[in-house]
């Protein structure tokens, strides 16, 4: 008699046990993200979707042709790659400056650095153009107004200032930064300079 009422209990536990083999997985947790089987696998190399695009790359360097009277000089900066010397306009005390050098930060962070060098008044304007000169994007600046010096910072205390200067400015995009041309001055002097500048900005190359 137990014989008999023991084989289909050990038959009964063989049926309950493989029935706790099969049973479906646990749902995931509710705060956890719902699975779509359906979705698109990120595109291969996309390691980082939310990544800001990288700048284009352009030429590592740029070759230039140097107007006639623009002299070459020592810069007081090791950022700086070449300072140039144009000699001042009848009336003018000062000669300008023009400056050459690489660095970061956007086109417009920077043309807004250049505005700020310029104190905020009713003669005080700039304008930008945006040009293509051979395969360089380059942005060509122009700003009028009394120039305060210094690194354009909000709120920093001007070194000193110039009424009636001017800047002529050209910014190319090169591979890793950007590569500026900032010439600096007295008004009469940059205006005078500026069919040169033109010349200048139209000789830009890649090196």
């Amino acid at each position: 008699m137990r014989q008999r009422l023991l084989a289909p209990l050990l038959t009964l536990g063989a049926i309950v046990a493989l029935t706790a083999c099969e049973k479906t997985p646990e749902p995931p947790p509710s705060n956890a993200p719902p699975q779509n089987p359906h979705a698109a696998a990120p595109p291969a190399g996309n390691t980082n979707p939310g990544a800001a695009p990288s700048r284009p790359k352009g030429p590592k360097d740029v070759a230039y042709d140097v107007p006639a009277g623009w002299e070459k000089v020592d810069h007081p900066s090791k950022m700086r790659m070449a300072t140039f010397k144009i000699p001042r306009a009848e009336g003018d005390t000062e000669d300008a400056e023009m400056s050459v050098m690489q660095a970061g930060g956007t086109i417009d962070q920077n043309v807004n650095r250049w505005s700020g060098q310029f104190e905020r008044g009713k003669d005080d304007t700039t304008s930008r153009q945006d040009r293509k000169i051979g395969e360089l994007s380059v942005t060509v600046v122009e700003i009028h107004g009394t120039f305060s010096g210094g690194m354009g910072m909000p709120g920093a205390a001007p070194a000193s200032s110039k009424p009636k200067w001017a800047l002529l400015g050209a910014i190319v995009e090169t591979e890793g930064a950007l590569t500026f041309f900032k010439l600096t001055g007295p008004e009469k002097t940059v205006t005078a300079a500026k069919p040169a500048f033109e010349k200048f900005v139209e000789s830009l190359r890649a090196k």
